[in-house]
């Protein structure tokens, strides 16, 4: 068991933060953006960065080869359905995906929107850290926090609509 500290500044105890959200027992700020049978879609409101989403499987597993076919077909079409919203529902030209597979949580994908206050971190994948850790920084006041939540129940809305 560890304890974690929230974004909201909850502290929980769990075994892992990843099963505690994908079961319901922790509910991310903002609520679950999207869900299917193998996949959670949420929004680490730390990072108060419009739009940015966090998808993980239900299961856990840490890799992409051990999912199952069923999974990864879910998988794809879940990323697609949500890259889709991103676009059409809150103008998201640029995403940048970070997936990695050397970490104790549950495999996820992160989701990561580019804007135009991000450029002065670069254009690479070496900019996403330096980008959420700004973000966590220096963008989380009420009005960010805020805009971060009303983009996650936009987001909810047009993905309820595609079932």
């Amino acid at each position: 068991m560890k304890n974690i500290t929230l974004a909201d500044g909850r502290i929980i105890t769990v075994n892992c933060l990843s099963c505690s959200i994908v079961t319901g027992e922790v509910k991310p700020n903002g609520g679950t953006i999207y869900e299917t049978k193998f996949f959670h879609a949420h929004q680490d409101v730390a990072y108060p960065i419009r739009g940015l989403v966090i998808l993980a499987s239900k299961r856990h597993v840490t890799c992409l080869d051990e999912l199952t076919e069923e999974e990864r077909n879910d998988y794809i079409h879940t990323l697609y359905q949500i890259r889709k919203a991103q676009r059409e529902v809150l103008g998201i030209k640029h995403v940048y995906y970070f997936y990695n597979e050397d970490t104790t949580h549950h495999f996820h994908i992160w989701m990561v929107p580019r804007y135009d206050w991000m450029r002065e971190f670069g254009r690479s994948i070496e900019s996403v850290r330096p980008i959420l850790l700004h973000a966590r920084q220096n963008r989380n006041r009420t009005n960010e926090v805020e805009q971060t939540i009303t983009a996650i129940h936009e987001l909810k809305t047009f993905l309820s609509k595609l079932r």
